[in-house]
Formats: structure tokens, sequence, C-alpha cells
């Protein structure tokens, strides 16, 4: 039996990036200063957005926006089953329990239909999931809130897997009110750890700068960062708020500069792996390719390949996963849905009533894509995986 080494999703780290950092490392200045401004200025530019908040994890971003509004216990928050807990535990911590509505039938993204039921008039936030990197349908969502005369509902999306996505022939960043994006380690751009939050009204819900105080928010409520508290003389600040700690740091910016310069052509590296699964997959009547680009030049960052097989089960998808395992191929599955866990189970949802996000995650099955993944390799993984597939079909 043949045996591999091609692991699930690696950085992508170059002597450009270590270069960088090392440069930071000398410099003295290593928390958050000079580099996370820049970096914040590069992503505004790449979004095409006006404002650019960095921050230690997509995780904290969320949650940052919700207290930063004041969206809290007593207000009401809609989400999706079929995500990663982050979107959820983030409310939960503002002790909100979300409201989770089903996917739509046979799709990893929420049913504009059902949000439009679930909206009451305790709605206070709408946090739609861009899976994979596949963006929402974001203007359908708009065009729910206004048949419901509800456009005063906050649109903060969980962008954490589609920095670089197109939407409509836009990059993803400036549809809804807030964006928020994961530069975590198996990320396609990543910081190590880190994410953003991107929005163009800074003066939303009449804020009169809502970047400086998402800022002052990330920083324990204070009204100074450390490099301005270092100045001469300059040692003063206040306390505005019980904010959070979750600021980016230079070291972590300085690596996310370097990705930014490289992302397109590793999007594009991404991208052609993409297709050489779709290439020998889409000859396969049991494969369910995932999303590409639509008519409406909507496309994947290219970050999942959550491929499904028809008629399989959790335990014939398990099969799978331990037989590409044993020839050293890792696979994965996104995701397991929340009400199937036990924290969400304990709060009373139960996946009885997420049929749709059931039947997507019980045959998906992630395939390992990362720009760095050789093309030859991942011809493997895909000649490996028919064969895996079709073995336990033919049994």
């Amino acid at each position: 039996m043949k045996k591999y080494n091609i692991p699930f999703s690696p950085p992508d780290i170059t002597e450009d990036e270590i270069n960088e950092v090392a440069k930071v490392l000398r410099s003295g200045w290593i928390t958050s200063g000079p580099k996370c401004v820049e970096f914040e200025s590069e992503i505004e530019k790449y979004c095409k957005t006006q404002n650019a908040v960095t921050v230690n994890s997509a995780t904290s971003g969320l949650e940052l926006v919700l207290k930063t509004l004041d969206i809290k216990q007593g207000d009401e928050v809609i989400s999706t089953p079929y995500t990663y807990t982050s979107t959820s535990s983030v409310c939960i911590n503002r002790g909100i329990l979300p409201t989770l509505v089903d996917v739509k039938k046979d799709s990893f993204l929420i049913d504009e239909e059902k949000l439009y039921d679930a909206i009451t008039p305790k709605t206070k936030a709408i946090m739609p999931v861009d899976i994979g990197g596949q963006p929402v349908d974001y203007d359908k969502i708009k065009e729910v809130l206004k048949a419901k005369n509800r456009e005063d509902i906050v649109l903060l999306c969980d962008s954490a897997h589609s920095f670089g996505a197109s939407y409509k022939g836009k990059k993803v960043g400036s549809q809804c009110d807030f964006h928020v994006f994961s530069f975590h380690a198996v990320k396609n751009l990543t910081t190590a750890e880190g994410g953003a939050v991107t929005f163009n009204n800074n003066n939303f819900n009449g804020k009169e700068d809502l970047k400086k105080e998402l800022k002052v928010n990330s920083l324990n409520g204070q009204t100074k960062d450390a490099l301005s508290k270092m100045k001469l003389g300059s040692w003063k600040y206040d306390i505005v708020s019980n904010g959070m700690k979750c600021n980016m740091t230079d070291i972590m910016a300085a690596i996310g500069l370097v990705q930014l310069k490289r992302y397109e052509d590793m999007l594009k590296k991404r991208k052609a792996i993409y297709g050489i699964y779709n290439e020998a997959l889409s000859k396969k009547e049991w494969a369910i390719l995932p999303f590409e680009k639509d008519s409406k030049e909507t496309e994947t960052s290219y970050h999942l390949y959550p491929l499904r097989i028809r008629g399989f089960n959790e335990e014939k998808r398990s099969e799978v996963i331990n037989a590409m395992a044993e020839l050293g191929i890792a696979t994965n599955v996104h995701f397991i849905p929340l009400p199937m866990f036990t924290l969400y189970k304990k709060l009373g949802y139960s996946i009885d009533n997420y049929p749709n996000a059931y039947a997507q995650y019980e045959n998906e099955i992630s395939l390992p894509l990362y720009s760095i993944l050789k093309p030859e390799d991942a011809e493997n993984v895909v000649k490996e995986l028919i064969t895996c597939v079709e073995k336990i079909i033919n049994k």
C-alpha cells in the first residue's frame, strides 16, 4: 500500500514573513503599534472598505462588535447551526441564547425564508456565516429585513472563511454592517492567530467615532494604546469602559502584511487545487461538488473543499476518513452542527429541529486545500478518495 504524507491545512510561510517578524522583534516594539496600523490600512484597501480594526481572533472580533453596540441579555440574535462554535459562543458570553435558523436544503448557508419567520421585535442582530469561503447572499438577507420593516437590525457577518472571496464582483468586506475575518493558522491568510473587523459607516448607530471606540474596547477600555503612552510625557490615560483585551500585536501584523502582498497568488493556487478536485469528481454521480463561481460573479475564497458523498451516512463517511488516514492523507469534517454538541444540548437545542444542517453534515468530507499543496499531491488525494468511496459503495 502506497503511503503519502499529506496534512490537512499547514500554513504557507516563507522567509519573507520570517524576516519581517525578526525586524519587529529587533525594533523593540512588539505589541500593537505601527505595523497594526499599516495592516489595517492595507486590509481597507484590499476589501475596499472604509474601516478595519485588527484583533487577536475572529471570535473576539464578533464579541467586540456585540459589546460595543451594547447587544446583550434580553436582546435576540439570529444565526445558523452550521458553523464553528465561535459564532454562537460570543452570544452566550453576552447572556444571549442565539436563535438558530436552519440552512437551506442542499446548502451550507442560512435559509433566508426561515430567517423571515425567526425575526421578532427583540431581534437586534443577525449573524450569517460564509461557510468555506462562500459568501452568503447578503442582498437577499437585506431584502428580508426590508420586507419585515426591520432594517434597524445589525448585519454582523461571520466572514471568518471568506477573506478574498467576491460577492457580485466585489471583494467581501463592505456588504454587511460588519464583516469579521479570521487570520488563524489554518486560514488562507494567517497571522498565526488574529482577525479583523471591517465596516463602512464610522458613525453607525449614531456613534461619534466607531473605529476609535472598537479600538478602545479592544484594550480594556483604555483611551491610549501602549505606543501612545510610551511617548515622552504622555503617560496619562483614562478607562472609559469595561472593555475586552483582544488587540493584535505588531508581530502578528508583520506576518499579515507579507501574506497580503502574496495573497492573490496564494488564492490562484487554491483555485487550481479546487479545479483538480472538480475535474475528477464531476464525473462521479455520488459526488456532490461544493460551490465555486456563479453567474453573479460571486466566488468563494477557496478556503475549504466541502465535498458531500451522495447516499453516505456518518458511519460510511468515517470509513472514508479512516481509509484515507491509513494512506497518510488527512481529511476533515466541516462542521458538526452546534446542536450536536454537549453545551448546546444542555442549553436546549436539538439537532432534530435542523434537518437540513444534519443532512449536510452526515455525508460531508473536507479535502486538503492549501496554497503549498502540490498539484500532483492533489491528484493523488482525489484518486485515492475515489478508490476509497467506490470500495465502500461496491461492498
